[in-house]
């Protein structure tokens, strides 16, 4: 969310940034904020002026009173009880004016960095780099749930039938793989100086709108019903919010964590659920990392954060790639973003596996996450990163390891994590 001085002050760069999102319907929005900020701040000046009045007029009924001015006295209060009545007014309209206001400004897009490409959806994203060299086999490689199959590893008939599409029973080695890339996700994150935590898996609706847009939240969230309780999407979500309504000291920044939860998601879209596949489904469960950092050091932990997650697939033998996202495909809150993209040998091209996003103080201004610093109070700025998502790991991570013979091998620093298994049979 942005500032309402920054607006006011900057209304054509405001503009600018919708057209560069291609989110031109929201262009009125700028004229209609800012025709009720000038509103607001006239409201407010009167009422205080009415105030003023109010106490000046009280003290002539007092003086008026002990002179034995009644009459006189009874008229002044005529109008003192007018002004109060005025007042009431412009207090009633003052909160509906606010309202609107907030829901503007909550809609209006953060600015994004000048260095995010323009484009209108993620098939103008632009590659910055891969790692690792991408391997065709000269076998073939089977679909995913084919390959969990063979191991007997995947139901998703029975979890159909018990929840519907989007969900699936993970069975024996594949279950347990699921769970070692976790744990071992959640080793390689605490080495690299990170908190580990596990955050509530439902959070409230003031959370919620503090951490994402409307239409994402339409999206996404599943609401708890009777209960002003929503299933997270992310673990970000409740991370960010562990922080709400907080003045933090500078010198205690950052703070950084990483998480790992269950996530549940509608899907809701042109995506869909798919109904063999486990690339995007309802129920997964995430690690993840987050950033709470002074402004100036959030491009820094930009680049850490994406660099974590191409380390540890690349710690996997899984060749990757990196994406800047355009403008056209970043969520309304975000200031520049990048996905990780694992390669699918399968498919002869890579996939989305993670993503990392700077916010820059959108998040905080929302939650009121504010640092308390030698010139005075800010803002912070958060920034969230995937560290690992099965079961979009699982897909990269069984044709990048499947062998012609049909196993699947155990990359080293996963063996400890299955028990010193070296190989799937």
């Amino acid at each position: 969310m942005l500032d309402m001085k920054f607006v006011r002050e900057n209304p054509e760069i405001v503009r600018q940034n919708i057209r560069n999102k291609f989110q031109d319907a929201k262009l009125p929005l700028v004229d209609e904020v800012l025709e009720l900020d000038i509103r607001n701040r006239t409201i407010k000046q009167e009422v205080e002026a009415l105030r003023a009045d109010r106490n000046k007029l009280s003290k002539q009924i007092g003086a008026l009173m002990s002179q034995g001015k009644k009459e006189e006295a009874e008229e002044i209060k005529k109008q003192v009880n007018a002004n109060a009545d005025r007042v009431t007014a412009l207090s009633e309209e003052e909160k509906t004016v606010e309202e609107r206001i907030k829901t503007i400004m909550m809609t209006i897009p953060n600015i994004i960095d000048p260095s995010v490409p323009i484009g209108r959806d993620d098939s103008e994203n632009v590659e910055v780099q891969k790692y690792g060299e991408p391997v065709v086999p000269d076998f073939e490689i089977p679909y995913h749930t084919e390959i969990m199959e063979r191991f007997n590893g995947i139901d998703l008939d029975s979890a159909r039938k018990v929840a519907g599409n989007g969900f699936y029973y993970l069975m024996g080695d594949i279950a347990r793989l699921h769970s070692a890339v976790i744990s071992y996700a959640r080793d390689f994150m605490i080495n690299r100086g990170f908190t580990y935590c596990v955050p509530p898996f439902m959070i409230r609706s003031d959370v919620v709108t503090g951490v994402m847009s409307f239409a994402e939240m339409d999206a996404m969230m599943y609401k708890v019903e009777g209960e002003d309780l929503y299933l997270i999407g992310t673990s970000e979500h409740s991370m960010i919010g562990k922080f709400i309504d907080t003045l933090n000291k500078e010198e205690d920044l950052p703070y950084t964590m990483t998480s790992y939860s269950p996530c549940f998601r509608k899907e809701k879209g042109a995506h869909g659920i798919e109904e063999r596949g486990v690339y995007r489904i309802h129920q997964f469960e995430k690690q993840e990392m987050i950033v709470v950092c002074k402004p100036k050091d959030s491009n820094m932990w930009y680049d850490k954060l994406w660099q974590n997650t191409v380390d540890l697939f690349r710690s996997l033998d899984i060749p990757v790639r990196t994406l800047e996202c355009c403008s056209g495909d970043l969520a309304d809150l975000k200031v520049k973003s990048v996905d990780v993209e694992a390669w699918s040998p399968r498919q002869k091209k890579y996939f989305e596996v993670g993503s990392c996003s700077n916010l820059g103080d959108a998040q905080a201004r929302r939650l009121k996450i504010r640092v308390s610093g030698p010139n005075g109070k800010y803002f912070a700025h958060t920034l969230n990163n995937t560290v690992v998502a099965p079961p979009r790991m699982l897909i990269a991570f069984l044709e990048n390891n499947l062998n012609a013979d049909g196993t699947v091998s155990i990359p080293t620093v996963l063996q400890p994590y299955m028990g010193g298994m070296t190989v799937i049979k």
